[in-house]
């Protein structure tokens, strides 16, 4: 296979990955969902200020946006109503092919988790939709810490949750914010190109 992901070497013992943009290629479909939900309050997001904020759990991007922006828009609320606008468009949810085959190859032979900063039902939902539920040993979503990525909170879970120490562990990203995570949680990692929005 011709691997335009280049990972680095080492013996990894297990693999991270996040979803959005890295799995499943759904940063498309969260961009036009993003912006519907927030045009309700005369909000938007750019394509530069939306992968700038790749990572961050939904709720508190909206409440960096109301501080940005010195609007009021109900958290959670606006939240749940983006979530549900996604949801809605997941049929044409396409995997970013690449790092899709190094979780078939990996399969059964080191364990590996979903390391995401969205809800754990969009989680299930996009896996689904590409068959790859049963891929993943540990599903990690924004229910299950407190400090969402830069933090390595979310990384250091996960390789807890699977038994191996963040050291032997590899993380596949798209983001930033994510790579950032992967460093300070200790672990190595592999940047996963950013798809076109268009």
């Amino acid at each position: 296979m011709d691997d335009p992901l280049h990972l680095p070497p080492g013996h990894f013992k297990a693999y991270l990955f996040d979803l959005d943009g890295t799995v499943a290629d759904t940063m498309p479909l969260h961009f036009v969902c993003w912006n519907e939900a927030l045009g309700l309050h005369g909000c938007s997001l750019d394509e530069t200020q939306f992968f700038a904020l790749a990572g961050i759990p939904v709720v508190e991007t909206i409440e960096l946006l109301n501080r940005q922006h010195g609007l009021t828009m109900p958290a959670r609320e606006l939240a749940e109503y983006k979530e549900a606008l996604f949801l809605k468009r997941l049929v044409e949810l396409k995997p970013v092919e690449a790092v899709v085959a190094h979780v078939h190859e990996a399969h059964g032979r080191i364990p590996l988790a979903i390391v995401s900063g969205s809800p754990r039902a969009s989680i299930l939902h996009s896996l689904g939709m590409l068959g790859l539920t049963e891929r993943f040993e540990v599903i990690v979503g924004a229910e299950d810490y407190a400090r969402g990525k830069p933090d390595p909170e979310p990384f250091l879970t996960a390789a807890a949750r699977l038994g191996v120490m963040p050291q032997d562990c590899l993380v596949f990203e798209d983001a930033d914010l994510g790579i950032q995570a992967a460093k300070a949680a200790g672990m190595q990692w592999v940047k996963v190109p950013q798809p076109a929005l268009g």
